[in-house]
This record gives structure tokens, sequence and C-alpha cells, in this order.
């Protein structure tokens, strides 16, 4: 592998937080955090986009549906053509993207011109996740990727616990497009900061049909892709009508699901926060745990929705299965990437590249099947389809010991 060309970490030095690499971490960090509320804004200012652009609110939340599909299929091929870009360069084409299509989306006088100026954020924005995992690995020693990884990934709980709410809020004030032009400034601001605090980073030394090759015969990596998808699956079949499950199965309604989404995002940045060692050290045991905790949660949630009682009980047991649904989903999916990354050290960011395709496609088909059982069979048959497949992950993960593995990980081999 070629050496950075600005070099970040000495191995030598008594730890790996120095503050440089502990400002190019919160940077990284701050790009997952536009991307994501970029992604989801239309869920909080779904109403206020349809009246404007004079739609239904059904056509406005296949945005969702639609973006995850653009990024699974092109974040693949764009790895690739972009492979031999220095890893910097890569990251400011992404934002400077990001700050193209939002100005494209404020402006924007059809519902189609809307989905356009999206579709080039959804573009870049799985090339951006296969680029900034890996820059945030490189960065420390390899003892330290998990907790790396994790750095970055606190972006995306803050983009569920701010960004979202906030742009919500500010459509409701102001209207949606001016919360369209505050996430483009704060992508503008990233893509400054990231110039300065990001080193250059030569692209891995591979021939350019070398990582495809490679990727295709890594079955480990594969086999780790599959769960993904099927653990993301059943996340999302649920979680795309969080709030009616909220309101339907918990009995929490008004502003209340407000603060209970809060507690579910609070959760997942505490969550990731506690196992981001353990994520270096015993990452099997750490993904084992998320993924037994979740599958618990759903499965409680369709346990009250099939009871059907509205009882303090009850809406004492929802709260706490939110939380720890919240909690156990947030904190495995930089978890996940770590592993995936350990797969392939000659090309982490085309393994990141398969991962990030497997997430979005997981997104798109959670969000459709999760429509589906909700229109025929309610609410408690979602959640049970979640628990189902998050248990089929869990066990896929458990019975293949040689998918999850990390530095400092042989003593659970």
């Amino acid at each position: 592998m070629q050496a950075v060309k600005v070099e970040v970490c000495d191995p030598a030095r008594p730890g790996p937080w120095t503050p440089r690499v502990t400002l190019a971490l919160v940077v990284l960090a701050a790009a997952a955090f536009v991307y994501v509320t970029a992604e989801i804004m239309p869920i909080g200012a779904l109403p206020a986009i349809a009246v404007d652009l004079g739609v239904s609110e059904a056509a406005v939340g296949t945005l969702l549906a639609g973006y995850a599909l653009v990024a699974a299929v092109a974040t693949v091929p764009l790895v690739r053509w972009t492979a031999h870009w220095p890893r910097r360069t890569t990251l400011l084409f992404t934002l400077l993207c990001l700050v193209i299509s939002q100005l494209i989306s404020a402006l924007a006088p059809t519902f189609t011109v809307l989905a356009l100026g999206r579709g080039l954020c959804a573009l870049t924005h799985g090339l951006m996740w296969a680029v900034i995992a890996p820059i945030g690995v490189r960065l420390v020693p390899a003892s330290h990727a998990g907790r790396a990884t994790t750095a970055v990934y606190v972006g995306t709980g803050l983009a569920l616990v701010v960004g979202s709410p906030l742009t919500a809020f500010m459509s409701h004030l102001w209207g949606w497009r001016l919360a369209v032009v505050a996430i483009m400034i704060a992508a503008g601001a990233v893509l400054v900061a990231a110039r300065f605090a990001i080193p250059l980073m030569a692209a891995p030394a591979v021939g350019p049909n070398r990582p495809a090759v490679l990727h295709h015969r890594n079955r480990p990596l594969m086999g780790m892709c599959v769960l993904t998808l099927i653990g993301v699956t059943g996340h999302f079949i649920s979680y795309a009508f969080i709030v009616v499950v909220i309101r339907d199965v918990v009995g929490v309604s008004g502003t209340a699901v407000a603060w209970l989404l809060a507690a579910y995002g609070i959760a997942g940045l505490t969550a990731m926060g506690l196992l981001a060692r353990q994520g270096d050290r015993r990452p099997r045991a750490a993904i084992l745990g998320s993924l037994g905790g979740l599958a618990l949660a759903f499965a409680v949630l369709a346990g009250l929705g099939f009871d059907g009682r509205n009882s303090f009980g009850t809406l004492l047991i929802g709260v706490l299965a939110i939380v720890g649904w919240g909690a156990t989903a947030t904190a495995m999916a930089p978890m996940l990437q770590s592993a995936v990354i350990r797969h392939s050290p000659e090309d982490p960011d085309g393994a990141s590249g398969f991962f990030v395709a497997a997430f979005q496609v997981g997104i798109m088909a959670g969000a459709v099947l999760g429509g589906l059982l909700f229109e025929l069979a309610g609410v408690p048959a979602m959640l049970a389809a979640s628990a189902l497949l998050i248990v089929a992950a869990l066990v896929g993960v458990a019975s293949g010991r040689r998918l999850i593995i990390g530095v400092g990980a042989t003593s659970e081999k």
C-alpha cells in the first residue's frame, strides 16, 4: 500500500488521539451528519413539500426509496471509477455534489426537479460512506480501527437526534426550502473544513480490475454483505414506520413522540460509545450481543402489538423496547463496517463500497416490505417479520466464525 502523503498518526506515540487526528475525525463525522440529514430530510418536511409542489404525501414518500435505489446501484461503479483518486479528493467530490444537489433542490420548481436534485446527492452518498470510514481507519493504528469507525458514525446518530428534528422544525416555521438551504450551507462549511483537516491520502496501490475480482472471491466479505442486507432489511421493515409503532403499540402520541424518537437516537449514540472498544477487542461478541438485543426489542414490541392492551405496563415496556431498539441498531453499523474493512486490507474502500451497496438495498427492501406488511397484515406482523430477519442474521453470524475478525479478537476464534 502506498504511503499517505501527509503523515498524521505516528504509532510510536503513546496514543493515537492527537489534536490533528481528532479534528479530522470530527470533520468526517460532520460529513456523515450533513449527508444523512439531507437523505432523511423529506421525512419531517413531507407535508410541506407535498403542499408546495402540489403532489401527494405518498409521492413525497417515494423520495426515500428512490434515494436508496440510486445509492445502491451507483456505489460500486463509482468506487471503482474513483479508485485511483486521493482519498481526500474523493471526499471533497462527494461533498461538492451534495452542495450542488441541495441548491437544485432548494430552487426546484417541480417535484421532478426536486427528485433529480436528490438523485445527484444519492449518486455520491454511497461513495462518501465507502471512503470516510477507511479514511478514519488510516488515521489511527490498526488496534483502534473500530473506535475510529465509531467516531465517524457519531455523525449518523447526531443526524437522527439533531439534524432531522431541526430540519423538520425549520420546515414547519419557514418552509422546507430554507431547511434545504441550511443543509447546503452546512455541507459547504464541511467541504472547506475537509480540505484543510483531512490529509491527501493516496489511493491503495491496486490495479484497475483487481479490487472487484478479489472482492467477489472473498467469501467472508460477501457473507458479511449478505448478512448486512438481511439485518438492515429486518430493521427498516419496522423503522420506516417507527412513528406508527410508537403510536399504535407503545401508546405514545402527540409531541411525546418526538421525545421518544430523541431517546432512540441518544440511546444509539450512548451505545456506540460504550461498545467502541469492544468493537476492536471482541467484535464478534459485540455484534452478536447487539443482534440479540435488537431481536429481543422487536419480539417484545410484536408481543405488545398482538396483545393489544393499553396500560401503564405496556407503556413502560414499550418505551424500554424502543430505547433498546435505538441502542442496538445504531451501535451495530460501525462494527459491521469495521469487520468488512478488515476482510480486505488491500482495498478497504472497495470493500466498504460493497457494504454500503448492501446497506442501501436493505433500506429499500425493508421500506417496501414494511409497507406491504403494514397494509396487508398490520403493525404486529411487521414487527414479527423484523424479529425473524434479525434472528436469521444472528444465526448467520454465530455459525460463521470467520465472518467477524479484528485486532485483538483472537480469543473469540
